[in-house]
């Protein structure tokens, strides 16, 4: 690669060669497992329901979450399902990166089902942990450690990461994880069980059948119309179908030479959404809605409305464009 590898602790150097990885389909992106919490949980207060992290991601997946590392800073864990130390580490890392509402991705690697994603990483065992910034992936953990040192680890990648210009957000990529009680002896319960619906739909997600997932989420409606995890649900699948099949260079340069075409700004702000520049969604469907009268600034608006919901009501970011969006309307 001709890109330096980004500067790090030292404690975190080592830049390994991704090109063994299996590209992904052409045009196909990032599935929420794969492919949609600041340093400690500080900002976990404001960040919207859901998740960032991936399980049972594959090859493809990780193609597409190298690609979106220039955005935010990757951590894959190359699990091995029957070491506990897996489990642990699952355990440890995964509360940590959602209190981080969207500045770090933790993808899990099944490495005993697929070995040969370890001799990408240029290892010969899992458990591991590597985190991957701008392309460079560099080795980080094998095994749990205490709670202050992994803040502390989270808060130097971070920091690095922002030194090397990857310091974005993206939106949740998975419906929230619920969070475990202790049990009355001591041990972590399992996590409750999704409602079979749900859990149906995030099957369908993690196999990248977004239409499928449409479909579980759309008879959990019909069931419960008040089901609001079901309603976020149904926009994500959404904006996953959409943009599963797109080509984005093909996209932008639509958006670019057709700004009066609704359907033409509505695909770029997809792709912005999906990529984690949320602010540029939003602005570019905000100026349309101010300079489009008519049905077409309806369509817009409703977009919008549904891109909203999938960013979250409790991020800034949404309540700063739905204050632009009202001046644009009145």
């Amino acid at each position: 690669m001709s890109q330096q590898p980004p500067a790090m602790p030292s404690h975190l150097r080592g830049a390994l060669d991704l090109s063994a990885l299996k590209p992904a389909p052409a045009g196909q992106a990032p599935r929420p497992a794969a492919p949609g919490a600041a340093p400690g949980a500080a900002s976990g207060a404001g960040a919207p329901a859901g998740s960032w992290v991936l399980d049972n991601a594959t090859q493809g997946d990780l193609q597409q979450l190298i690609q979106l590392s220039s955005r935010v800073p990757v951590l894959v864990h190359l699990a091995a399902p029957s070491n506990p130390v897996s489990q642990q580490l699952d355990d440890q890392l995964a509360p940590a990166v959602d209190a981080l509402g969207g500045r770090l991705i933790l993808a899990r690697v099944d490495t005993e089902a697929d070995p040969q994603v370890l001799s990408a990483f240029g290892l010969s065992a899992g458990p591991a942990v590597v985190a991957v910034l701008a392309g460079q992936p560099v080795p980080v953990l094998n095994q749990p450690v205490p709670a202050e040192q992994l803040d502390q680890l989270l808060d130097e990648l971070l920091a690095a990461a922002a030194q090397n210009g990857v310091s974005g957000t993206v939106p949740p990529l998975a419906p929230p994880r619920e969070p475990a009680a202790p049990a009355a002896d001591g041990q972590e319960p399992a996590a409750p069980p999704l409602p079979p619906l749900h859990q149906e739909a995030q099957d369908a997600l993690d196999a990248g059948r977004y239409e499928d997932a449409q479909g579980a989420y759309r008879r959990a409606l019909a069931e419960n119309p008040a089901d609001a995890e079901a309603k976020v649900g149904l926009s994500r699948a959404g904006l996953l179908a959409r943009t599963s099949t797109m080509d984005a260079q093909a996209v932008r340069e639509r958006g670019a030479t057709e700004p009066d075409d609704v359907q033409a700004q509505i695909d770029v702000a997809d792709l912005d959404v999906l990529g984690g520049h949320v602010e540029d969604a939003f602005q570019r469907l905000v100026r349309f809605v101010a300079a489009h009268p008519g049905a077409e600034r309806n369509t817009a608006r409703e977009h919008l409305v549904d891109l909203y919901s999938i960013v979250g009501d409790q991020d800034p970011r949404t309540a700063a464009s739905r204050k632009a969006l009202a001046m644009a309307l009145f």
